[in-house]
């Protein structure tokens, strides 16, 4: 189980989505942390930079595992979250 920490960025990200996919995302992280094997068919590792992404619908998470910490760095839409 991984204990969850945001940037500030994401923390960003986050309010400018709409609530109710906003709720969906989180409850997707907090899966993720608590059980990671059972969501990992959601998860990529990230090619060309540090960390992974969770897919949540359109949404994409990119984050990093550092020890029993998942660092969220950003959340956004599936065609701009890599740019």
């Amino acid at each position: 189980m991984y204990e969850i920490a945001y940037s500030k960025k994401a923390l960003n990200d986050l309010r400018r989505i709409p609530a109710n996919e906003r709720r969906r995302i989180q409850a997707k992280i907090a899966d993720y942390a608590s059980d990671p094997t059972a969501h990992a068919h959601h998860v990529k590792k990230l090619k060309g930079r540090e960390g992974y992404r969770l897919r949540v619908g359109k949404w994409r998470v990119i984050f990093d595992l550092e020890g029993h910490v998942l660092e969220v760095y950003e959340v956004g839409a599936r065609g701009s979250i890599y740019e």
